[in-house]
């Protein structure tokens, strides 16, 4: 006889985890957590994930809810993790004291800050959905974080070979040497290493600069002094605050060294966002590319369309996207667990293969995680700006337009 579901097999005790509840225990609202910096130098790209997990928290409302709860409806409780990840653990230790009753999240868009948050969240058993890029936040032996976007590693993995390629096709010829500027935080240290550690060497680059400085950045002339005078053929900036990629790219143009001349790689969505249009400038962010884990297709023009009279902005772009994906991810896997329980939940979205509901927001249109959180299979896209607008180059199949490699125009 069957006393306790510790004393099971692990296989049958992980399919009972996901029995429905009975209708009648159903609540009528469901709560999950929205984290993200809403202050601070990170405050806009925090703003384009809640507008993004507001429309998603609405659509599913309006859809009825979560129906296997008898038509529970969402509850978004947002927090601010601030402008460092000591106040971003703070907040999370605040959320979960306050609000015991939560089935899941999803945040913090800055690699820092998530690994920051998701040590409480973790303690707490809340299954944690991010786009962040570092791959510490699933490398420390985590049960309840899912990473949906490609880690930074293995973005710069994919991106090398890429980007020469496009270079190649563009201009005929194959960069020889390159450059790095980038910050310290977890997200961009993730991205080179594997640069770093033989993937410029492997690809027959020679590396001219390699500058790190802890944001915000205060001056870029010294930086920019020694692109100008090392003249690599192409340069990665990996940075991660809107007000440093704009000063690095006005400092470049004054001093010579502009986008136009220097192909430039970015990696982040806050470098395809309408904010460094406005403070920056079309003709100073013409032909830089930036390597994403996601970004809007033809195939969603409705909620494109939705989501740019609700909001006001220009594009649907990573960041609104991930945030509205990943509450669909904790509806589908409310859906599957039939109750209101983290544990439940978690073990749920462990459970996931899907190309259908959630799946259809993210690069490559399938939702399945390994055992340590990460999204199996999750790609790499690229968008370039061209004409004051980001528009995919990369993948081939969902492309806009053709690459611009800047030297060969």
């Amino acid at each position: 006889m069957i006393k306790t579901l510790k004393a099971l097999s692990p296989a049958l005790a992980a399919l009972l985890a996901l029995c429905p509840a009975p209708a009648s225990a159903a609540p009528a609202e469901v709560k999950v957590a929205l984290v993200v910096p809403l202050s601070g130098p990170w405050a806009r790209q925090g703003l384009l994930e809640r507008e993004g997990a507001e429309m998603a928290i609405d659509d599913i409302n309006a859809a009825g809810g979560i129906k296997a709860l008898g038509g529970a409806r969402l509850k978004l409780i947002v927090a601010d993790t601030g402008d460092s990840p000591e106040k971003a653990k703070n907040a999370a230790q605040r959320l979960v004291a306050q609000e015991p009753d939560l089935v899941g999240g999803v945040g913090s868009w800055l690699s820092s800050f998530t690994l920051a948050v998701t040590e409480v969240t973790e303690r707490a058993e809340i299954p944690w959905l991010t786009l962040s890029y570092s791959d510490q936040i699933t490398s420390r032996g985590f049960h309840y974080v899912f990473q949906t976007s490609a880690t930074g590693d293995r973005q710069a993995e994919l991106a090398l070979p890429t980007i020469l390629a496009l270079a190649e096709a563009a201009s005929e010829k194959k960069p020889a040497t390159t450059a790095i500027v980038m910050d310290n935080t977890a997200a961009p240290v993730s991205f080179v290493k594997p640069m770093l550690n033989g993937g410029f060497e492997k690809a027959g680059l020679k590396l001219l600069v390699d500058e790190v400085f802890t944001p915000p950045l205060s001056d870029a002339t010294p930086i920019v002094a020694k692109l100008r005078n090392a003249r690599p053929d192409f340069l990665f900036m990996i940075t991660t605050a809107v007000p440093d990629d704009s000063l690095l790219l006005q400092k470049m143009t004054e001093m010579g060294v502009p986008a136009s001349r220097l192909p430039l790689i970015g990696n982040g969505g806050h470098l395809a966002t309408p904010e460094l249009l406005k403070v920056t400038g079309a003709d100073i962010l013409e032909d830089v590319m930036v390597t994403l884990a996601n970004w809007s297709t033809r195939d969603q023009g409705d909620l494109i369309r939705r989501f740019k009279k609700r909001t006001g902005e220009p594009w649907l772009g990573q960041d609104s996207l991930c945030a509205y994906g990943h509450v669909w991810i904790l509806k589908d896997a409310l859906e599957m667990a039939g109750a209101a329980d983290r544990r439940k939940v978690g073990a749920a979205i462990h459970a996931m293969d899907t190309t259908e509901s959630s799946a259809k927001f993210f690069a490559g249109g399938h939702i399945k995680f390994d055992a340590s959180g990460r999204r199996i299979d999750a790609p790499l896209v690229i968008v370039q700006w061209q004409k004051a607008q980001p528009v995919t180059v990369y993948p081939p199949q969902s492309a806009q337009a053709k690459a611009v490699w800047a030297t060969s125009r």
